[in-house]
């Protein structure tokens, strides 16, 4: 019997998770799982349990919510043989989408009883943690916008882009990586991402993986906005890489260079950084269920 715990989110997304503990206890293999479930009360909560849970020695704790909520699990459990499951019940749900975990609620469940462990990198911003991406920029302005809005999912999501494209003003970023590769650029946004998509199966980063042991850093040239469908449809065809306005560079640290204090996100939510920030990858520092391959 593998121990294995659920932290649920009860106000991430659109749903209502009362009934959720019964639905884990009905579909979880109970010969093979010894389910322990709980209810988060306060931002920090999940990350707080997750690491009591990893200290018992749990063979795995699953993270039931948004992105958000599992940054809090991953905090709390990186560095530790304790292994990150994903039952994902928020918005854009990111990092589940691009490990392939079933948005349906009761086959992401069924998924664990068929499940294996892989090592899986996370990403740092400072000190910082995030498993999917950060950066700052448009996206880091719409991330804002979507933090301070009682309009959840992708309607919220493009009424957030549509008001703000016109009126946004680009900045001009620098970075240098541990490679000696060097950018200077007024840029739409820069994104670092260690997996490839935001969410809602738009892919900033293609080709991105939580398994080579690198960041992609994806610049968009502030000049991108006079082609803006073309940038939308590359986005969610997973061929953005391939626009000319975007350069994509890869690199296991790097220090990026700021006009200001601008917006920044982690993972999709609004943080406060300094003006320059050390962005690094850590090689293998999670383990996370997946599909098991057979």
């Amino acid at each position: 019997m593998k121990n294995i715990a659920f932290i649920i989110n009860p106000i991430s997304g659109t749903q209502n998770k009362k009934k959720l503990p019964k639905l884990i206890m009905d579909t979880l293999d109970r010969e093979r799982f010894l389910p322990n479930i709980e209810f988060t009360e306060y931002p920090g909560h999940a990350r707080e349990l997750a690491q009591q849970y990893a200290k018992m020695g749990f063979w795995a704790v699953v993270a039931v919510g948004g992105d958000g909520t599992l940054n809090e699990v991953a905090c709390g459990l990186r560095d530790t043989q304790t292994a990150l499951g994903i039952i994902p019940m928020g918005s854009g749900n990111g990092f589940a989408r691009h490990i392939g975990v079933p948005l349906r609620t009761q086959r992401a469940i069924e998924m664990i009883n068929h499940s294996e462990v892989i090592q899986a990198d996370y990403g740092l911003a400072d000190d910082k943690l995030f498993v999917s991406t950060c950066g700052t920029g448009f996206d880091a302005l719409i991330a804002y916008r979507f933090a301070t809005t009682d309009v959840r999912g992708f309607q919220g999501y493009f009424k957030n882009v549509v008001k703000d494209l016109i009126t946004y003003h680009p900045e001009t970023y620098r970075i240098r990586t541990d490679q000696g590769v060097e950018i200077e650029q007024k840029a739409f946004l820069v994104t670092f991402a260690n997996a490839g998509q935001w969410g809602y199966q738009a892919y900033i980063a293609p080709k991105a993986s939580i398994q080579d042991g690198k960041m992609d850093i994806c610049m968009l040239s502030s000049k991108a906005i006079i082609e803006a469908p073309i940038v939308a449809v590359n986005l969610f065809t997973k061929t953005l890489d391939k626009n000319y306005f975007m350069d994509t560079v890869q690199a296991r640290d790097i220090m990026l260079y700021r006009e200001k204090t601008s917006p920044f996100h982690i993972d999709g939510d609004p943080v406060d950084m300094p003006k320059d920030i050390r962005i690094r990858i850590v090689e293998d520092g999670l383990r996370v269920l997946v599909a098991k391959r057979f």
